[in-house]
């Protein structure tokens, strides 16, 4: 077959760039597969292996049928255009994650005007109106963001900026009051915005059992760089949304953790070890 012959000659005359090529190619195919398994897609591996070696066959000199040769060598442009078009919130996730590697790996690293003593009595008072409304079971949705976010989402909602508080948190998640379907945004240590409005995440990996709270913490997470803290009104159990990814079952400890990381009042694993490396 005509790509063997071109392998063979490549490995003569140019043996690094034939190494380089077969190993870019390997991880090009293992990148889609792990990208399609990951998002309930696996069927359709067999499909595109399939494919390809459907247009190997088709497009060799031996069988001759050129024209459909050529459009089976090219499928992998159809399947790519496929994809987009199939997982348009995963691509969308990992161009994002691409653009911003540092907020993929790394602790956020956000000034704000107040001082650290401040920001951790935000911490405490958002941990212990999580830890309040799950033992109550009420539901709420606390959008941290360390940037501004987009004025459509915020106007969705009733612009307060006020200053956070333990108590001013549960009586807008309180189930008599108008704002409490909505998500509060949170920036440091005030509350932006509260009854907000969210993307609703389309992903099928989401459990059927979870509702439009935890979908709507997840779709804001995986399109911006917040932290999102969901309790669930039927469990009472505290879940965190990170970069599109969902954990479940926060105590306040760990919950304190993961504030004091994207507060950077904490190092991460990656963080402290760059300040190690620094020393």
């Amino acid at each position: 077959m005509w790509f063997l012959d071109k392998i063979k000659d490549n490995i003569i005359d140019k043996p690094w760039a034939c190494a380089v090529d077969i190993i870019l190619t390997a991880l090009l195919i293992y990148g889609l597969i792990v990208f399609l398994k990951k998002n309930n897609a696996g069927k359709l591996v067999f499909f595109i292996v399939g494919l390809v070696a459907l247009g190997i066959v088709l497009s060799s000199e031996f069988i001759g049928l050129s024209v459909l040769g050529t459009v089976m060598k090219y499928g992998i442009i159809i399947v790519t255009i496929a994809i987009i078009f199939l997982f348009p919130a995963e691509t969308r996730r990992g161009m994002l994650k691409l653009a911003s590697p540092r907020d993929t790996h790394e602790a956020y690293s956000t000034a704000y005007d107040v001082s650290d003593e401040e920001l951790h009595g935000a911490i405490n008072d958002i941990v212990r109106a999580a830890q309040n409304m799950s033992k109550k079971n009420v539901g709420a949705l606390i959008v941290i963001s360390t940037q501004n976010m987009p004025e459509h989402i915020i106007d969705s909602g009733t612009k307060l900026d006020a200053v956070l508080s333990c108590a001013l948190l549960e009586s807008i998640f309180n189930t008599k009051a108008p704002l409490h379907d909505g998500a509060v945004f949170v920036r440091g240590n005030r509350i932006v915005a509260a009854g907000c409005f969210l993307p609703l995440s389309q992903s099928n990996s989401i459990d059927k059992e979870l509702g439009t709270r935890h979908r709507a913490g997840i779709g804001v997470s995986e399109n911006y760089n917040v932290l999102t803290i969901i309790v669930s009104e039927e469990t009472g159990v505290i879940s965190i949304a990170q970069h599109g990814e969902l954990t479940r079952y926060f105590d306040s400890q760990m919950l304190t953790d993961k504030l004091e990381q994207t507060y950077g009042l904490q190092a991460t694993p990656d963080t402290a070890r760059k300040r190690h490396r620094k020393g």
